[in-house]
């Protein structure tokens, strides 16, 4: 791969058109971010879409770091003298890293290996003598005494043979071709097999694995992190098994070209090239690809899982309170206010006697009437299903209109207890922090959930047995793809969400809250680069993502960027109205009609802009302050509670999709148990994945396919639910 060939082999690899490429590589490079250049550089890169952008991004990366590697390799091969035009050409005409190691691993400084030594003492000679195989007649030991050398430790003929099998089982091992051709048949035809340590798994946590054998071609990646952990605890041992006598075979056919009198010495060193180096390297490549393919998966199954979360439709409007169940310490309760400020908070004591209940209960009802809150979160964790049916019974009791849902308390712990939420309710205990959290993420999922480690949210599969690097880099990038879509309130956003718009860093972020705290609200979008540290090209990277509501400029309140205000304004102009008309109710719905005629075509034409840009303008003056998520549906609430000894086989259950993984769908159907939906029970058709068919968040009718009361287990189909009936 040469540096100029960069640009057209992601072009092709992408399906891309090469100008939208060089386009997007120069913006990129230019220090661009990837949400900024989707949502205000269409016209330069021909709208590539995000995804598009970032896969290029990564290619990009990988590429130049295979560049970089090659240049690395030729000159240290030239530095040993050993560089010859087709070696070079060999070298650059790769594409793939694990290729371009392939070729090098001849020349590659390593440990004094017995090779090397035979190689000192002068066998090389020998041993290409006999890789030749044009000698038929004679003996080895007649030619090998030829190579004896007392002085050089080479005593006999047989010690000159046995260095020089040394060489051929090296010298064909490393072999570039041979290597590709073994780590083919070993994708194709190799196994994976575990053996059960008993008493290293006394909980069975591993049973399944006991005497297991698996293709490599068809293990799912889920249980391949599951036989990482195994071998990680010591329950499992592991390893990749193949014919190898088969194999074996083979590799004499592609080296043993002719008869002659070293076949034998010949088969004794590949033989012995094969079990001691060849496959022992390839058996710890391919385990260690498979982990990275694994673990790959399992990050991105995160990520998806995550952007769904995040981008869960909130429930604004509300007097929430949040309950976050507990059994000895009690049920803390915090109230919050349509804009998540703290209006009440204490400790109910429902799970001991019947007093305590009876008192928290007249507790619950004053706070409910006197702050008319009409939607009760209710962490998942210890105690809530008790905590649930002294919900459901406070509301049937008194005849109250309010809702309650179960909200995963993932993280809020987490939070609780972090220098963050010391900053934001530094006057407030941890525990009451923890319920503050948990009535606030349903009000506004993403801007609660942003100031959680991820990893602590739990929508993802084995994320603590992952690359942690690699983790946290997909999940900050899913977090900037939400916050970005979204938009964020720049007059109320706390600094752990405004550090995820584009441009701006954590230290920005902290710096405007900062001003905001000193100076008030910002009155416009410019006022930004008042701010400390926040200069024209950050402002240019994040204004757009950034609103302003009842400011000075109306088309602070859009997705419109400042750098297009101007044609904003003559487009509201040519069509009759004027800036001022985009916060009026009468004018903004008259406004709407006329842009719906308006040809986006045409307008660029005559206001001699990007057709895309056009686009988006006229979409942004007809929703201004709109929120994308308010396309979603709602989270599902309940009044009643559900039991598990009331749910029957053939119950059909409205539940919300709560993680999804490789093998299956968990729905919380209002109980604690969440039901399983197996990847083969959500449709009568073969699904590559879950991620194909639910997101996060999804709200489904299904079917209860199977009850385990032992074993706190429930299965449920979507398939076989009648098609009028599904959600």
């Amino acid at each position: 791969m040469l540096e100029q060939n960069i640009n057209a082999s992601i072009a092709k690899e992408l399906n891309i058109a090469p100008k939208q490429i060089t386009a997007a590589v120069k913006l990129i490079d230019e220090g661009n971010t990837i949400p900024f250049i989707a949502r205000y550089r269409k016209e330069a890169t021909g709208e590539l879409k995000e995804e598009q952008l970032r896969d290029l991004s990564e290619r990009l990366t990988y590429l130049r770091n295979l560049v970089k590697r090659q240049t690395e390799i030729l000159n240290n091969i030239d530095e040993q003298g050993k560089l010859t035009d087709e070696l070079k050409a060999a070298i650059n005409k790769t594409i793939k890293l694990q290729e371009l190691e392939d070729i090098y691993l001849p020349y590659k400084q390593k440990k004094r290996t017995r090779a090397m030594i035979a190689r000192e003492k002068g066998l090389e000679p020998l041993a290409q003598l006999m890789l030749e195989q044009k000698i038929t007649v004679g003996t080895i030991n007649d030619l090998a005494a030829k190579y004896i050398n007392p002085e050089k430790e080479v005593i006999s003929a047989d010690d000159a043979v046995a260095g020089a099998m040394d060489i051929i089982a090296e010298s064909t091992t490393e072999t570039a071709v041979i290597r590709a051709w073994l780590r083919k048949v070993l994708w194709q035809e190799g196994l994976i097999e575990t053996i059960r340590d008993t008493e290293k798994d006394p909980e069975q946590a591993f049973l399944m694995y006991e005497d297991y054998s698996e293709p490599i071609r068809t293990l799912p990646s889920h249980r391949i992190l599951a036989i990482n952990r195994g071998e990680k605890k010591g329950a499992l041992k592991v390893k990749l098994t193949a014919d190898h006598d088969k194999n074996i075979q083979r590799f004499y056919d592609k080296l043993i070209t002719r008869p002659s009198i070293f076949t034998q010495t010949l088969q004794t060193a590949l033989s012995d090239g094969y079990k001691r180096l060849l496959f022992p390297a390839l058996e710890r490549e391919i385990r260690s690809l498979l982990t990275e393919n694994a673990e790959k998966q399992a990050i991105n199954i995160f990520g998806a899982n995550l952007k769904q979360l995040l981008l869960q439709a909130p429930l604004a409007g509300h007097v929430v309170m949040g309950l976050d169940p507990g059994y000895r310490t009690g049920c803390k309760m915090a109230i919050v206010d349509a804009t998540g400020q703290i209006l009440a908070h204490g400790v109910l004591y429902i799970t001991m006697s019947e007093d305590a209940k009876e008192k928290s209960a007249q507790k619950v009802l004053q706070l409910i009437k006197k702050y008319n809150v009409t939607l009760i979160s209710i962490g998942n964790g210890t105690a809530s299903f008790e905590t649930e049916e002294f919900t459901t019974k406070l509301i049937a009791d008194n005849n109250l209109n309010v809702h309650y849902l179960i909200t995963s308390e993932a993280g809020a712990s987490v939070y609780s207890a972090s220098k963050l939420a010391v900053e934001e309710l530094p006057d407030y205990d941890v525990t009451i922090r923890g319920a503050v959290s948990i009535a606030r993420r349903i009000q506004d999922p993403l801007a609660e959930l942003v100031k959680i480690d991820p990893k602590a949210i739990g929508v993802g599969q084995y994320q603590h047995d992952v690359n942690q690097k690699e983790l946290s880099s997909t999940l900050d990038t899913v977090i900037e793809s939400a916050v970005n879509h979204v938009g964020v309130a720049l007059n109320t956003a706390s600094a752990a969400l405004l550090k995820h718009i584009a441009g701006i860093n954590a230290a920005v972020a902290k710096n405007i809250v900062k001003y905001r705290d000193t100076n008030g609200s910002f009155e416009n979008r410019k006022e930004l680069l008042k701010v400390t540290r926040l200069g024209q090209a950050t402002f240019t990277q994040c204004a757009g993502f950034l609103r302003i509501n009842d400011g000075t400029m109306p088309l602070d309140n859009t997705p419109v960027h400042p750098e297009s205000y101007k044609i904003a304004e003559q487009l509201l102009n040519k069509l009759g109205f004027t800036l001022d008309d985009i916060n009026d109710k009468k004018q903004l719905e008259i406004l709407k009609a006329k842009l719906k005629l308006v040809n986006p075509d045409e307008m660029a034409v005559s206001l001699k802009a990007g057709v895309p840009t056009v686009r988006d303008i006229i979409d942004a003056l007809a929703k201004p302050g709109r929120d994308p998520r308010e396309d979603l549906p709602a989270p599902l609430t309940r009044k009643a509670i559900v039991k598990l000894d009331d749910i029957k086989v053939g119950t059909i259950m409205r539940g919300t999709v709560r993680n999804i993984t490789d093998f299956g769908v968990f729905v919380d159907i209002g109980i604690k148990t969440a039901g399983l939906i197996h990847i083969s029970e959500l449709s009568y058709k073969r699904v590559k994945h879950p991620l194909d068919v639910v997101s996060v968040g999804d709200i489904l009718d299904v079917m209860v396919i199977n009850v385990d009361a032992a074993r706190n287990r429930i299965g449920l189909s979507l398939k076989q639910v009648p098609k009028e009936l599904k959600a």
